[in-house]
């Protein structure tokens, strides 16, 4: 059995299979959905139901409240048909058409950066390259069915190669191979680009990047997309973890404010050590924001981290005058085998 769903206000249609997620039933088709970590956690595919239902066969999501159930709101990463159905999505939009690619790639480099950090740079075909845009994610496709999601860290323009920073969960099915399995030249299956989490070129308003813990990976894609581009644009950089082993691209994130004079650049550390001598910022990131920027409403706000971070920055940033249309987030949910994430162990 199928069910047909009509999208406003584009107009668009698709059908969609018993028992099967909206959002991939639309992405399957085509519709650019927006989304971010597929598993009911972060929000970012909330939409409307204007006639017909839906269910959720693995329960209510975390990121839908009985309010939203209420406004007839759903989250289509996770929801089902049950009947057709017309829905209110604000599609994406974007400037340039990417292609979607499976494609084998090589292990070229693995390299520790903290004690629970690894960066695993990966060489593609030599007659193939992964077009993507700045702060997209891929999924690694596993022999056993699975896959596991990490943010490229690097900038589109640098394409040869694609780096990751993966961080180290105990009993985690993919991290234990990559920490201690997987070699240099190993080959792995990727596929991508995917997410609606990327740099906007078509703002001229300055930019705030905020990361949490290995968020930084797609902040740092963006950051050197945005050098490349030679713009002038004022951007703030703003980086919270517990401590200071864990700014594990500290130099790299100094370096980009002494060499260019529009980058600022302000880690924030949430329980530093003894030993870290810290001097610097303490307590969360979004609250550091908070305290420095009276009023948002003249940025574009990007933000990449755990969903309890995206959550309170969201409420936190609406108070000081962001609207909704200039903030973009992707939000990293280790999770567990039944659930999709951004980032995944």
């Amino acid at each position: 059995m199928t069910y047909t769903i009509k999208v406003q206000p584009s107009g668009h249609q698709f059908t969609v299979e018993r028992k099967e997620i909206i959002l991939d039933a639309a992405l399957r088709q085509g519709i650019a959905f927006p989304y971010g970590c597929r598993s009911g956690a972060c929000g970012s595919c909330l939409g409307e139901i204007k006639s017909g239902s839906v269910g959720y066969p693995d329960g209510l999501p975390m990121a839908l409240s009985e309010e939203d159930i209420e406004k007839g709101r759903a989250l289509f990463c996770q929801a089902i048909a049950n009947s057709n159905l017309e829905i209110h999505v604000p599609e994406i939009r974007r400037d340039t058409e990417v292609e979607i690619k499976t494609l084998p790639a090589r292990v070229e480099r693995l390299r520790k950066l903290s004690h629970d950090v690894m960066e695993m740079t990966l060489k593609l075909p030599e007659t193939e390259r992964l077009q993507f845009l700045a702060g997209q994610y891929v999924e690694f496709l596993l022999k056993d069915g699975r896959r596991r999601s990490f943010s490229i860290a690097n900038a589109p323009f640098n394409d040869e190669y694609l780096e990751f920073h993966i961080r180290y969960v105990p009993n985690g099915f993919f991290t234990e191979q990559v920490f201690n399995k997987i070699k240099e030249k190993s080959l792995l299956r990727i596929e991508g680009p995917h997410g609606n989490f990327f740099l906007r070129n078509n703002s001229e308003r300055p930019i705030l990047l905020i990361a949490g813990g290995t968020g930084f990976a797609p902040i740092k894609s963006i950051v050197e997309q945005v050098i490349e581009e030679n713009t002038n644009k004022p951007i703030h950089i703003y980086w919270g973890t517990r401590a200071k082993q864990d700014l594990y691209y500290d130099t790299l994130a100094k370096n980009w404010a002494c060499k260019y004079p529009h980058i600022n650049y302000i880690p924030v550390l949430s329980e530093p050590k003894i030993d870290d001598n810290w001097q610097g910022r303490i307590g969360f990131v979004h609250k550091a924001v908070t305290e420095d920027f009276a009023d948002l409403s003249a940025y574009d706000v990007y933000m990449a981290g755990p969903p309890a971070m995206i959550n309170a920055a969201k409420e936190a940033f609406a108070s000081k005058g962001l609207p909704n249309e200039q903030l973009y987030f992707d939000s990293f949910d280790y999770s567990t085998d039944a659930l999709k994430a951004v980032q995944q162990t």
